[in-house]
C-alpha cells in the first residue's frame, strides 16, 4: 500500500483510470495484472514479503515469466518517502521497472531516482487532453541493470592415463627440411709432374 494513506480524490480516480488504460494496452502482448487502489490482485512474491506494484506484466507463454511492473505516480505521490518505501522495491525485482508519472513531474521523479540510486528501466509522463490521457517516455535506461558477479568455480582437471612403456625404440620422426645440396669442392689441377717437366 501506498505511504500516502489518504490521496485526493480526484487523483485516485485519475491514478486508477490510467492504470486501466494501461491494462488494456499491455494486454495485447502480456498477461497483465493490476492492483488499482487498496485492491490486491496480482502479487510478485509470495507471503509477506508479497510485492502489489500497480501493474504486473507477465509473458504469454506457459511460463508466466515475469516482464515488467509498473508504478503510477500523481502529483502528491512523487515523493521521497514514495521512492524508498516503494520504487526501490520494485526496482530490486527480476524485471524491467517502469514508472509513470505526471508531465510535470518528470524532473522531480528522475532526481529521486539517481538521488537513491534507484534503477528505472523507462519513466514515462502522462497528461490529459480533453478525455484522452497521452504516455510519452521522457527516459530509457540502456545500462544494464547491476547484478552481483557470478562465481565460476574452475572444472577439475582430466586425469590421463599412464603411459604404456614400449620395448620398440621409438621411431625417428621424418625431418621435414629437404637435404639441402652442398657446393661441390673446387677440384685442384693437377700440377705437371717432373717427368713432364724433362721432356
Amino acid at each position: 500500500m501506498s505511504p500516502i494513506l489518504v490521496r485526493p480524490v480526484r487523483e485516485q480516480l485519475e491514478h486508477d483510470r490510467v492504470i486501466r488504460l494501461l491494462q488494456t494496452k499491455f494486454r495485447r502482448k502480456y498477461e497483465a495484472g493490476m492492483n488499482p487502489g487498496v485492491e490486491q490482485n496480482a502479487p510478485v512474491g509470495s507471503g509477506p514479503g508479497a510485492l502489489y506494484p500497480d501493474l504486473v506484466l507477465q509473458s504469454q507463454d506457459r511460463g508466466h515469466r515475469l516482464q515488467i511492473v509498473v508504478e503510477v505516480e500523481t502529483g502528491e505521490s512523487v515523493n521521497h518517502l514514495e521512492a524508498l518505501a516503494q520504487w526501490a522495491h520494485f526496482a530490486k525485482i527480476r524485471a524491467a521497472f517502469h514508472l509513470y508519472v505526471p508531465a510535470g513531474m518528470v524532473d522531480v521523479a528522475r532526481r529521486l531516482c539517481e538521488d537513491n540510486h534507484i534503477y528505472v528501466a523507462e519513466i514515462w509522463s502522462y497528461h490529459t487532453v480533453g478525455d484522452q490521457v497521452r504516455f510519452t517516455l521522457v527516459h530509457r535506461n540502456r545500462e544494464a541493470p547491476p547484478a552481483q558477479p557470478r562465481i565460476r568455480t574452475p572444472a577439475p582437471p582430466r586425469a590421463t592415463p599412464p603411459a604404456r612403456a614400449s620395448s620398440r625404440p621409438p621411431a625417428r620422426a621424418a625431418s621435414s627440411h629437404k637435404k639441402t645440396a652442398r657446393p661441390a669442392k673446387a677440384v685442384k689441377k693437377a700440377s705437371p709432374s717432373r717427368k713432364q717437366k724433362r721432356r
